[in-house]
């Protein structure tokens, strides 16, 4: 059965040199700290590659893998998240799965996708989920 979880979140990036000396152009890499509130609370560590020039109404494209760790529903564990992010002149498309086979703990087996919004300056996740019988 499809579970569902929602609430806030507060995320921190922060840009880091390219692995490729002397890259340059509209490539970046960051550092990603989030803060999940509601009913998943955990906090999230990962990294992001992103494509653009970052202007308003552009085109670009990101990337991104996230440990997620803490409680989802009151079930403690870990598990990892994909994004894959694109903006084409201004529409966006996101796309955010749990990495199979990532839970730990009681999260062990856990599958499912996370989606963004973002209102008034906050951040708002929705998560669907499944978790095997066991738990």
């Amino acid at each position: 059965m499809t579970m569902h979880a929602s609430g806030t979140f507060e995320v921190k990036v922060t840009p880091q040199p390219l692995g490729h000396a002397g890259e340059t152009g509209p490539l970046g890499r960051m550092l990603i700290d989030k803060q999940f509130h509601g009913e998943l609370e955990a906090v999230g560590a990962g990294e992001m590659l992103s494509a653009g020039n970052g202007a308003k109404g552009s085109s670009g494209g990101y990337v991104a893998i996230e440990r997620v760790t803490g409680t989802l529903h009151g079930h403690a564990g870990s598990f990892v998240l994909q994004h894959s992010g694109t903006m084409n002149r201004g529409e966006p498309y996101l796309s955010i799965t749990v990495v199979p086979d990532s839970g730990t703990g009681e999260l062990t087996g856990l599958a499912g996708s996370l989606v963004i919004k973002i209102a008034d300056g906050k951040h708002f996740y929705t998560f669907d989920y499944t978790l095997p019988e066991t738990h």
